[in-house]
């Protein structure tokens, strides 16, 4: 049976929307829900993540109730098997849209982030009703993290032809210009543009603050560019090369300079696979077992997945990493893993967004002693 939230709802007095509250924070708290069979991690060690509705709702509920200001739904398109192996690696992938709608019901004030592959068969009107509904249904907490495609085979599975990078971020560009219409304007619209046309489309009610959070995912030029006109967040990947710090303070400031020239500001998050232990050699150990557990059929079909496609990002990603899953790790004891996000908010990043391999007793873990020592060090209030 799904519980609800017992967080209490925010008072919604100071007049700030859901997205600038968290951004009070020095570092906005994000959790990837597993919505995928094996979710970030082609291994077969022993766990209970799931990919059921209820699972990804229970980790919700509790990630809410923990102070955590977003979760986050990813979406992907794989055939019979999904990325094959013993596990058959994701081939079990819940829609991040849909579940975001039964999560909107069971919490109160956690932003609900979903993925939409915006150019998969989307209108403008169509996607604007749906995102001003859920905006409704969540009371302003739900974004969309606009997506615009990368393997030639999903677009195959909608009848499509594959895309050029950079004219799929022209396309989301007017895709979005016109939701925004559709959300601001009391009369119908008409547009009648290069990639979409529309006669008297009218969406009603309006989003309740305006618009919903918009986000997006890339380190292309095409796509900070994208996100330095539109988006409140950027999920940013961390660039290949061994002063790992070091090139993410300078991608960080090249994405915030680029927003600055439009007149814009944007919050960058990361996704960090956090290994937390009492010992560092405990979270070391079991790093380890998850990499001598990896499925190598799974592995390896992820990792010409993630490395494959035009995408600018995860082209640094290494085997033994994928092999644990996340963008970059934390591995240590709660006090190393706080270090490492200081070094992130030093390197001006504004929030993280972490997985886990056994989500709900490391969310447990994460919660009882990292968090309190991310207070401490004022990264969270």
């Amino acid at each position: 049976m799904l519980r609800l939230s017992t967080a209490q709802q925010h008072d919604a007095s100071d007049g700030l929307t859901p997205f600038q509250r968290a951004a009070k924070n020095k570092m906005i708290l994000g959790l990837f829900i597993p919505l995928q069979n094996g979710a970030w991690t082609p291994s077969l060690y022993p766990r209970s993540t799931d990919w059921t509705f209820e699972y990804n709702a229970e980790c919700t509920v509790r990630a809410e109730e923990l102070g955590f200001d977003l979760v986050f739904g990813l979406a992907q398109w794989h055939g019979a098997g999904g990325l094959g192996g013993e596990m058959r690696f994701r081939e079990n992938t819940q829609d991040p849209l849909l579940v975001t709608a039964g999560l909107a019901a069971l919490t109160k004030n956690i932003m609900l982030i979903s993925t939409v592959h915006v150019l998969y068969g989307w209108t403008p009107l169509l996607l604007a009703k749906y995102a001003a509904t859920l905006d409704h249904m969540s009371r302003g907490r739900w974004g969309i993290n606009m997506v615009t495609g990368i393997k030639p085979e999903d677009f195959a599975m909608f009848g499509l032809e594959p895309i050029e990078h950079d004219l799929r971020y022209e396309m989301a560009n007017e895709l979005l210009e016109v939701m925004k219409r559709l959300w601001s304007s009391a009369e119908n619209v008409d547009h009648d543009g290069r990639f979409y046309k529309m006669s008297k489309g009218f969406v009603s009610p309006k989003p309740v603050n305006g618009r919903p959070i918009i986000v997006n995912a890339s380190s292309s030029g095409a796509g900070v560019d994208f996100a330095a006109k539109h988006s409140d967040l950027l999920f940013i990947t961390r660039p290949a090369g061994a002063d790992i710090y070091g090139l993410l303070k300078e991608h960080n400031r090249s994405i915030k300079a680029r927003a600055a020239e439009s007149g814009y500001e944007v919050k960058t998050i990361i996704n960090p696979h956090v290994i937390c232990a009492d010992t560092e050699a405990e979270a070391k150990k079991r790093r380890q077992a998850f990499i001598d557990n990896a499925d190598p059929v799974a592995l390896e079909n992820f990792f010409k997945f993630i490395t494959g496609g035009d995408t600018v990002s995860w082209k640094g990603a290494m085997r033994d990493d994928l092999a644990v899953g996340g963008n970059m790790q934390m591995v240590g004891t709660p006090e190393q893993v706080v270090e490492k996000m200081l070094k992130l908010h030093d390197c001006g990043i504004d929030g993280i967004q972490v997985n886990f391999y056994d989500y709900l007793p490391d969310l447990e873990y994460f919660g009882e002693r990292v968090l309190p020592l991310m207070k401490q060090a004022g990264l969270r209030n």
